[in-house]
Formats: structure tokens, sequence, C-alpha cells
């Protein structure tokens, strides 16, 4: 019976207030594909950190003849044949260091012409102005500063560069991104329960004879609010239904079918199927809770049924 009440109650009210409680799914429904885009977004810059970082190297470039006089190191101009041996050994010492690769001049250069193929620059510069150069993979790639205190300002070097300053960029960059989802996130949020709390207060106005009628005879505070508590409850969870379809939606659109970034851009490992189904539990129990306990709010400190 009491079941059937509550039943009743909610049919009414979503009935009473059906402009509004469109209104409330709706940006129920936003504000959680947000909160859940944002979830995606934080864990897909840790995949990609886990998986450039991994592959990160140090690279030793050594001098050429353009850079002769241009530093102290390479004040002699082209490294030596010695100084190259004696390099390769002591950075195939080095207790991080877990592999060397050598590049010459020539494969510098064509790995240029490659990445510059459809740019001026690539006629610009010629074989021999392309400098030699080891790169290092380390077994920890955050220790780079012990390649780079071995051997910056060795004579016969160059400079040393690590690849994760301009992959920090590039992180830093998605992770700034990210912070903006989650404050936008955070006034979506605001927005709905402020929606949600102004709805349960109108449908108890509308009610309020109902509610009088039942306080007088005795029924307890509890069993007056759950009727709105519930009717909240359910808005939310219509609304968390169509977050989670808009999450599922926009996984395929942008990453399977659509705009196709997998294909596009073959050098990210974009998030499976997994962690997006893995996300859709907490948008839906969000999507319940919020409300009810915006609902709860609005009766307790509000209304005073």
């Amino acid at each position: 019976m009491r079941l059937q009440f509550f039943l009743s109650e909610i049919g009414v009210g979503l009935r009473r207030n059906l402009t509004m409680t469109f209104a409330v799914i709706i940006s129920v429904a936003l504000s959680l594909a947000l909160a859940g885009a944002a979830l995606l977004a934080n864990k897909q810059v840790d995949s990609m950190k886990g998986y450039w970082y991994d592959k990160v190297q140090v690279t030793v470039y050594l001098c050429n003849k353009s850079d002769a006089g241009t530093t102290p190191s390479c004040a002699k101009g082209a490294v030596t044949d010695d100084q190259k041996a004696t390099i390769l050994k002591d950075i195939k010492a080095l207790p991080v260091v877990e592999k060397v690769y050598y590049e010459s001049s020539q494969n510098a250069y064509k790995n240029y012409e490659k990445q510059f193929k459809n740019s001026p620059l690539a006629t610009s510069i010629t074989p021999d102005q392309m400098p030699e150069n080891y790169r290092v993979k380390l077994k920890d790639p955050t220790k780079f500063a012990v390649v780079a205190s071995a051997f910056e300002g060795r004579p016969g070097v160059q400079s040393v560069e690590d690849q994760r300053a301009t992959l920090q960029n590039l992180f830093a960059l998605l992770n700034g991104m990210t912070r903006a989802a989650y404050v936008a996130l955070a006034f979506m949020l605001t927005v709905a329960m402020l929606l949600i709390i102004n709805t349960v207060r109108v449908s108890a106005f509308s009610r309020r004879r109902e509610t009088g009628i039942m306080r007088l005879v005795g029924a307890s505070s509890f069993y007056i609010q759950m009727p709105f508590i519930m009717e909240a409850a359910f808005a939310g969870l219509v609304g968390a239904g169509v977050a989670c379809v808009m999450l599922l939606g926009g996984r395929y659109f942008m990453i399977d079918a659509g705009l196709k970034l997998q294909d596009k851009i073959p050098l990210v490992s974009f998030l499976g199927w997994d962690s997006v189904i893995k996300v859709l539990p907490l948008v839906l129990l969000i999507g319940v809770a919020m409300p009810a306990v915006a609902a709860f709010i609005a009766l307790r400190r509000y209304l005073k049924v």
C-alpha cells in the first residue's frame, strides 16, 4: 500500500511540474555527461603519460663542422672519432642506461626530411648540418639529470636534450583543459542542484494541502518527504541514463566512427570501451544521490513540511 502511494505521488508530482522536471533531467544529463567526460579525459592523460614517458629518450647531440666556435665544447669543430668512442663508452657505463642507439648525420637528415616533407624547412638544411647523436633509452626516464650532468659541456658534445620537456608542455596543456572541465562541471552541478531544490519546493507548495492533512493525521516527516525525494531521484536517474547514452555515443562517434580519431592520431592509444563502461555506474549513482540529497535539503531547510 505504501509503495503504491509513493508511486502515485511521484506520478502526480511529475505531471504537475512536467516542464521543470524536464529541465532537471536535461541539466542533470549535461552535468553528469561533463563529469564522465572529465573523468575519462583525466584517465586518458594518465594513460598517455604512462605510455610516452616509458618511451622517452635522452639525445646526446655531437658537434659538427658548422658548430665550430659556437660553444666551448665545439670550439674545434666536428667531434673526433676518439671523442665519439669515449662518449659512447661512458654512456654505456652509466647504470641508468638501458640501451644506446647511434644516428649518423645522413640518417638524421633522412628522418628530418620525412618529418618535414611538406614543409619549406625540408630544403633549408643539408645533411652535413645535421648533428650525429646518441639516443639513450633510460631504465628510469626520470633520471635524465644523470646523463645531462655527465655530458653537457663535454668536448665534442653540442647539447643534451630530454624529450620529457616537450611532452611535459603537451601534458600541461591537457591537464589544464581537464581542470577547466572540472570547473565547468562544478558550475553545472551547482546549477542542477539549485534547479532541483527549486523544483521540489514548487512541487511541495502545490501539494501543501495534502501534506498538511497527512501531518494532522499523524504521518511522520519521513513519510511525507519520501515521495518528493523519490520524485527527484527518478528525474535524476533518467538524466543519468541520458548522460550514459551521451558518453557511449561520444566515444563511438569520436573514436570508432565519425571523427575516427584512432585512425587520424595513431600515436595516441585512446581509452577503450571498458574504461567508459566503468564510469557509467558512478554516473548513475551520482544521478540518483544528488537529486535525492537536494530534495532532502529543500524539504528540511526551506519548506519544513
